[in-house]
């Protein structure tokens, strides 16, 4: 990573926070009510991680903050998220490390490198789910050619990470019946015999995907090593990952997968105050929030120094305003 400190062993577990926000699905960046400015916050569908940790983050900033009021909303996902932000036609959003590297490096959907984005904060790991209903002959991600098979909402970094995962198996598009659906459409469509698989990339648990294992008798399929070497050679976001036992029903033992960082992303445009209010509440409310939703165990300060791209200036200045702490 380009920026010019080194921080011994940062430990923060950043939680979700309890509240929700308003969610907003026709404020444009910046808007305002008359008397405090309105920022939008991008998440993703419902079935996720995304909406829920993006309206508990909107609704603590907006307790915190006198000047703002923010608002999270439902969006495409990670794809979305970063065209609206780099557009401005929002303030700051989520999105996974394949769609943040590939956007701000010109890669994949971005024949132009978006070179104004940059990292605010990091999230939790997402790993990936494969599943298939408990009667499908599928042993490997290799047997679903010609199946009927979500690789989530168009727009979304699950679709990206779909493709990628399907072409290491030798899968295009072409080999398979394409559903764009969202993690709670895809279980849906799952316990209703509408698609044979559905690729879901997510943190876990996640309510989708244990609806899936539980009313939709879903099952999931590994990654295979191999597999997963494969990945991070063509892909450098890339890292071996788990599915642990017992995270959903059905699974007795651990299940390999890859896993691919969350951010959030905003342009080195947005105002410093508020990414290093955001850090802050991250930091010090720590003790509250962890009673909020398990996922937030897996989110880490310290990923920010393997972040893929530059991380904004604010960001870079509130880890140097850190000193020698190695515990938050």
């Amino acid at each position: 990573m380009a920026q010019g400190f080194r921080l011994t062993r940062v430990t923060l577990v950043a939680v979700l926070l309890v509240g929700s926000a308003a969610i907003s699905t026709s404020c444009g960046s910046g808007q305002t009510d008359g008397s405090r400015r309105f920022l939008s916050l991008g998440t993703a569908g419902t079935g996720g991680i995304y909406y829920p940790l993006g309206g508990a983050i909107a609704s603590r900033l907006s307790v915190a903050d006198p000047r703002h009021q923010y608002t999270a909303e439902v969006t495409g996902g990670s794809v979305e998220n970063v065209n609206r932000v780099v557009n401005g036609e929002m303030d700051f959003g989520f999105s996974m490390a394949t769609t943040v590297y590939e956007a701000y490096s010109g890669g994949s959907d971005y024949p132009e490198p978006l070179k104004t984005l940059r990292i605010i904060a990091p999230l939790y790991p997402n790993v990936t789910h494969v599943l298939v209903s408990r009667s499908s002959k599928a042993g490997s991600i290799a047997d679903l050619a010609g199946q009927r098979v979500s690789v989530g909402p168009p727009g979304s970094g699950t679709e990206q990470l779909a493709r990628q995962v399907l072409e290491a198996y030798d899968i295009s598009y072409e080999d398979i019946e394409t559903r764009y659906l969202s993690f709670s459409e895809s279980a849906n469509a799952l316990r209703d015999g509408a698609i044979d698989a559905a690729l879901i990339s997510v943190g876990y648990p996640a309510a989708a995907v244990l609806e899936a294992t539980t009313t939709g008798d879903a099952r999931i399929l590994q990654i295979d090593s191999a597999t997963q070497q494969l990945l991070a050679r063509r892909y450098p976001y890339y890292a071996p990952g788990k599915i642990p036992a017992h995270a959903y029903p059905g699974v007795a033992t651990d299940i390999p997968t890859v896993a691919v960082m969350n951010w959030i992303v905003g342009t080195d445009a947005l105002d410093g105050t508020v990414v290093r209010l955001l850090l802050d509440i991250l930091r010090d409310q720590r003790d509250q929030l962890i009673q909020v939703n398990a996922i937030a165990n897996q989110i880490r300060i310290e990923a920010l120094l393997t972040a893929p791209i530059p991380l904004h200036p604010a960001a870079t200045a509130w880890l140097q305003e850190q000193g020698t702490r190695t515990e938050f």
